[in-house]
C-alpha cells in the first residue's frame, strides 16, 4: 500500500480522550482528515465505503461529547463504523481492515473496549443498547448514556420495532440516532421509509417546529408550564404535515429532528442538549451517503462496497469477471430465474433487501409485480413466501446464507411443517472472505439438515445451479439450493436443461481404495487435488453428491462396498453437516469404512481472503491433496 497521509489533526489523535481538547475548528479539520484517510485506505484495500463516509461528523461528535466506552455506543449496521474505528486506537491498523489478522470490517467486542457490541447483521442496536441501559439501572447506575446508531435500512427490520416498543415502556437513558441517508444498499423499502422521507422533506414543518421549540427555551431544563401544551401543538403540526401521527412519539420516545448529520456544529449543539434529557429519545439525522467522494455521493449503491478505486477521482478499477464469457453465480441465478418466470406465470421472487447483491435487478424490471424486496426482514420474507405458496404461487426466496439464519423458526414452523412449496435460493454459501464470521455461510447445511420435509441441494458449478432451479419448480416440497458468491468456474455457454433427479449423485472418477465425496462448489478444489494425484500414479475416486437431503444411499452403498477409505469435503461446519450425515450412515449400517471428514471446525472463522481461509480450514487444493496422500 502506498504511503498515506494522516493529516495534521488525525496524526495527533489516537484515542477519544485526545479529541476532547480540540477546538471547534480543529474538530472540523479532524473530520476532513478522517474522511480522506478512509477514502485513501479503501481505494487500495476494499471495504464498505459510502456508509462510513456519511457518518464521520457523527463519530467525531459522539466521541467528543460522550465518555465512551463508559457510556456505550452501538453501530447498526457495523459498516457505518469505520470513522469510529479510526478514532479508537486502530488508526494505524486500519490500513489492514478486513485482511487476515487485521481489524474486522464490523465492530467486535474482542477487538476493542470501544466496541460496546458486535454488529454485522442489521437491526440489533436498539435491543442491545436497551439491554445495557437496563442492566446499569439494575446495578443502580442511571448516569451513563447508551447510544444506538441505526441506519442504512436497519430500521425496516422487525427486531428494531420490537426493541422500540419495549424501550418506550421504560425510563431507560437511551438515545437512538436514526441515521437517515435516504438509501440502504438498495432503495429504501416500506411504509416507514416513505414516512421518514415525508417528515424529512417538510421544510415548513421543520421551520415552524424549530421556532416554537426555541421560543420555549429549546432543551433547557428549567420548568416551563407551557411546554406540555405546546408539545401537543408540535405533535399536531407533525401529524398534519406527515398525514399521520409521529411513529416514534407514539412509542413514548422523545423525537428530535430531522437535522443535518453532516453539520458538525448542529450535531454538537443538539447532542449537548439531548444529554440533559432523561428517558428514551430519538434523534433523526440526515446524512449524505458517500460524502466527500463525488462519485460515491452520486452513486451510493455502487460505492457501498466498490472494490478498488481511484482515491482522487473515484473511478472504479476495471473488472474482468466477464472476460472470456466468465460470469458470476449471481448473474447466472438472475438470468435463470427470468427464464423460469417467462415460462411459468406463477413464479414469484422474494428477497429481504438483497436485490442488487443477488442479481435480481433485471428480474425486478421485467416482472415488477412478481418481484418483492421486503426490506431487512428475513423472517417476514420466509413466511410471506409460505403464504404465497398456499395460493398456488411458487416463490423463489433469495436470501444470503448467514441472513437466512434469522429465519430458521419460520422455515421450520411456517414452511417445512406445512410441507409448502417454497424454493430457498441461498446465496453467499460457504466462506465469503473479508466480511468474516458474521457473514460466512457455513451453517446452512447443518441447520437445514435437521429439518424434516426439506430437500437440500448444492450445485458443483453454475450449470448444476440452473439444473436445480428448474428441478425445484417441479417439486411440490420445500427445496433449498445453496451456492457461492463470485465468479463461476467455466466460460459460460448457452444452457441446456439436464434432467436431474432428486437425491441422485454423480460418479465423476472411479478409483481404488480411496473415494472423495463432495457437496457444493468445494467439488472444484477436490477435483483439482485428485487430478494432481493422478500425475503421481494415485487413482482416487470422486463423487459429486449434489444433495444432502435426501442422500443418494444407493450410490453410498456402492461406494462403501468398493472403497476402504472415504473422505468427505464440504465448505460448511462438519458438525451436523454433510460429512456427519455420511459418517452417521456408515455407523448405522455397521460398515467398516475408514472415514475422514474435511470441513470447518467447531469455531467461528475469522475474516481474510477465501483462499487464505480455505487453507486455514484444510479445504484448499493443497491441503486436500496432502490429506489424501496421508491415507494409506
Amino acid at each position: 500500500m502506498k504511503e498515506i497521509s494522516l493529516g495534521n489533526i488525525l496524526q495527533k489523535i489516537n484515542y477519544p480522550k485526545d479529541i476532547k481538547s480540540l477546538s471547534k475548528s480543529e474538530l472540523k479539520e479532524l473530520c476532513n482528515d478522517v474522511r480522506q484517510y478512509i477514502i485513501d485506505v479503501l481505494s487500495e484495500n476494499p471495504g464498505h465505503l459510502a456508509s462510513s463516509l456519511g457518518t464521520v461528523e457523527l463519530a467525531v461528535a459522539l466521541h467528543y461529547l460522550f465518555d465512551i466506552p463508559n457510556d456505550t455506543l452501538v453501530w447498526d449496521v457495523g459498516h457505518q463504523a469505520y470513522a469510529h474505528k479510526v478514532l479508537t486506537g486502530r488508526k494505524e491498523d486500519f490500513k489492514n481492515i478486513r485482511k487476515l489478522n487485521g481489524p474486522s470490517g464490523f465492530p467486535r467486542r474482542d477487538e476493542s473496549s470501544f466496541d460496546s457490541f458486535g454488529t454485522g447483521h442489521a437491526s440489533t442496536s436498539v435491543s442491545a443498547s436497551l439491554g445495557m441501559a437496563v442492566a446499569d439501572k439494575i446495578k443502580g447506575d442511571s448516569s451513563k448514556y447508551h447510544i444506538a446508531v441505526i441506519g442504512d435500512g436497519s430500521m425496516t427490520g422487525g427486531e428494531a420495532f420490537e426493541a422500540l416498543n419495549h424501550a418506550g415502556s421504560t425510563s431507560a437513558n437511551l438515545l437512538v440516532i436514526l441515521n437517515d441517508n435516504g438509501i440502504a444498499i438498495d432503495e429504501g423499502v416500506g411504509a416507514l421509509s416513505q414516512y421518514l422521507t415525508t417528515i424529512t422533506t417538510s421544510h415548513t414543518y421543520n421551520r415552524i417546529k424549530n421556532k416554537i421549540w426555541n421560543a420555549l427555551g429549546g432543551n433547557k431544563e428549567e420548568y416551563n408550564p407551557h411546554r406540555t401544551f405546546f408539545k401537543r401543538i408540535l405533535f399536531s403540526i407533525k401529524s398534519w404535515f406527515s398525514g399521520k401521527s409521529n411513529f416514534f412519539e407514539a412509542l413514548n420516545f422523545r423525537y428530535f429532528g430531522p437535522i443535518d448529520g453532516n453539520d458538525l456544529n448542529q450535531l454538537l449543539k443538539t447532542l449537548s442538549g439531548l444529554k440533559r434529557i432523561q428517558g428514551p429519545k430519538l434523534l433523526h439525522i440526515i446524512t449524505k451517503k458517500g460524502k466527500g467522494l463525488v462519485a460515491a455521493e452520486n452513486n451510493p449503491t455502487t460505492y457501498h462496497a466498490p472494490g478498488l478505486f481511484n482515491s482522487e477521482t473515484g473511478a472504479l478499477e476495471s473488472k474482468s469477471e466477464k472476460e472470456g464469457g466468465v460470469k458470476k453465480f449471481q448473474e447466472i441465478f438472475g438470468e435463470t430465474l427470468i427464464s423460469l418466470a417467462q415460462k411459468h406465470k406463477n413464479i414469484a421472487c422474494i428477497t429481504p433487501a438483497m436485490l442488487t447483491g443477488s442479481g435480481l435487478n433485471e428480474m425486478k424490471e421485467k416482472f415488477p409485480d412478481r418481484t418483492f424486496d421486503v426490506g431487512i426482514a428475513e423472517e417476514h420474507a420466509v413466511t410471506f413466501s409460505a403464504g404465497l405458496s398456499t395460493r398456488g404461487i411458487v416463490p423463489y426466496c433469495c436470501i444470503y446464507s448467514s441472513f437466512l439464519q434469522r429465519g430458521i423458526d419460520q422455515i421450520i414452523h411456517d414452511v417445512a411443517l406445512q410441507n409448502l412449496h417454497v424454493v430457498f435460493c441461498i446465496d453467499r454459501a460457504g466462506l465469503v472472505g473479508e466480511d468474516g464470521a458474521t457473514h460466512h455461510g457455513v451453517f446452512d447445511l447443518a441447520y437445514l439438515n435437521m429439518i424434516p420435509n426439506m430437500i437440500v441441494a448444492a450445485p458443483k458449478d453454475e450449470y448444476e445451479l440452473q439444473d436445480m432451479m428448474y428441478l425445484a419448480y417441479s417439486v411440490d416440497k420445500p427445496f433449498a439450493i445453496r451456492y457461492p458468491r463470485g465468479k463461476c468456474f467455466h466460460r459460460y455457454s448457452q444452457y441446456t436443461v439436464k434432467n436431474l433427479e432428486i437425491g441422485r449423485a454423480e460418479k465423476v472418477f472411479e478409483g481404488e481404495k480411496t473415494a472423495v465425496l463432495t457437496i457444493g462448489s468445494i467439488y472444484n478444489n477436490a477435483k483439482k487435488a485428485i487430478e494432481c494425484l493422478k500425475q503421481e500414479g494415485k487413482n482416487i475416486g470422486l463423487y459429486n453428491m449434489r444433495f444432502l437431503k435426501p442422500l443418494d444411499t444407493s450410490l453410498l452403498d456402492e461406494v462403501c462396498a468398493k472403497y476402504d477409505n472415504i473422505i468427505t469435503i464440504e465448505d460448511g461446519v462438519i458438525r451436523g453437516g454433510f460429512g456427519w450425515s455420511v459418517e452417521d450412515y456408515i455407523k448405522q449400517h455397521k460398515l467398516n469404512n475408514n472415514i475422514t471428514c474435511l470441513g470447518l471446525p467447531d469455531k467461528f472463522i475469522e475474516h481474510g481472503s477465501v483462499s487464505e481461509l480455505q487453507k486455514l480450514c484444510g479445504i484448499d487444493v493443497e491441503s486436500i491433496t496432502e490429506t489424501i496422500r496421508q491415507i494409506k
